[in-house]
């Protein structure tokens, strides 16, 4: 699972993004580097930088680093002072009480309209109770993908603000500036299940969306190992018992690190247990699965190069 550290720093006249791209060509030397990213936008977004790894190892390893603490030092030198501890989070783990996390994938060509609307955001939220900050951190390679971070002073009040009508009324103009709609990271956990925190009380996906989502990715990956790799396993050798363990353990990873997390984001407004409440939102997405269960059945038991009872002895 991917690991963001992000770091705020005090502002600065000059220097901080010549800065920032230093540091991420350096940590770019580092196995499992995957992005940075930099916050330097106008009052109030605060300055900051996040920095991802594709794995929490591999981000301490940066982070306790001497050339991450060289760097540190050198802007220190410069008057780059860090405002704020490194926020550790890590996919699929929850951030810290407070902590709104987004990920926004923006239209090309609508960069300055997204930063009015996050600015309009950010008007709004500062109205509400406990807020304290928000950076804007652009990946320096992409300028279409952004992270945004809002910071309350407990998880309560940052729940006000998320269910706020004024939040609410401002998000359809959100949506129209990006290729797809913004995501909540760290909020998903690997088999289909949505985390989301409103009112101070974590919900999740009902457990009946969570049973219908795995079926709907462990059918059709049983069903293609068993045609695939059980032949293969059958033919040099292995006796049934561990044929079926490894099968297994291939099925397993397969589904908790690629096809769940995939199908997951794809139903993702379906399996908020906020959003997908909404009836329509909510039958349409029972539908969606429906349609892939007759599809699925429909291929496997038409087309018979897949049907793996008839590789076996």
């Amino acid at each position: 699972m991917s690991a963001t550290a992000i770091t705020g720093y005090h502002r600065t006249s000059s220097g901080f993004r010549a800065w920032v791209e230093r540091a991420a060509e350096t940590a770019g030397r580092f196995d499992g580097y995957l992005s940075c990213g930099i916050s330097d936008q106008p009052e109030p977004v605060s300055h900051g930088v996040s920095v991802t790894f594709d794995s929490a190892d591999d981000l301490h390893r940066w982070l306790e680093s001497t050339d991450r603490r060289d760097l540190e030092r050198s802007a220190a030198a410069t008057g780059i002072l860090a405002q704020t501890s490194d926020l550790v989070l890590i996919d699929g783990v929850l951030p810290p009480p407070g902590i709104g996390v987004y990920d926004h994938a923006v239209v090309v060509g609508k960069e300055n309209e997204f930063l009015r609307t996050q600015r309009h955001l950010i008007d709004l939220s500062s109205r509400f109770s406990g807020y304290e900050s928000v950076m804007l951190l652009r990946s320096v390679t992409d300028s279409t993908q952004w992270k945004s971070v809002l910071r309350f002073r407990t998880e309560q009040q940052l729940a006000v603000w998320m269910a706020s009508p004024e939040r609410a009324a401002a998000l359809p103009k959100l949506r129209a500036e990006l290729a797809e709609d913004f995501t909540e990271t760290t909020r998903s956990t690997p088999f289909g299940t949505i985390l989301r925190t409103e009112n101070g009380q974590t919900r999740a996906t009902p457990n009946w969306k969570t049973a219908m989502i795995i079926l709907l990715v462990l059918y059709p990956t049983v069903m293609t190992l068993s045609r695939f790799l059980g032949p293969l396993l059958d033919g040099i050798g292995a006796p049934p018992w561990l044929s079926m363990w490894l099968s297994q353990i291939v099925s397993v990873g397969a589904m908790t690190w690629f096809l769940m997390p995939t199908v997951t984001r794809w139903f993702r407004h379906w399996l908020d247990p906020v959003d997908g409440a909404v009836p329509r939102t909510n039958w349409r997405g029972v539908a969606a699965v429906i349609a892939v269960y007759a599809v699925t059945l429909t291929l496997f038991a038409s087309v018979k190069w897949l049907q793996f009872w008839d590789y076996f002895d």
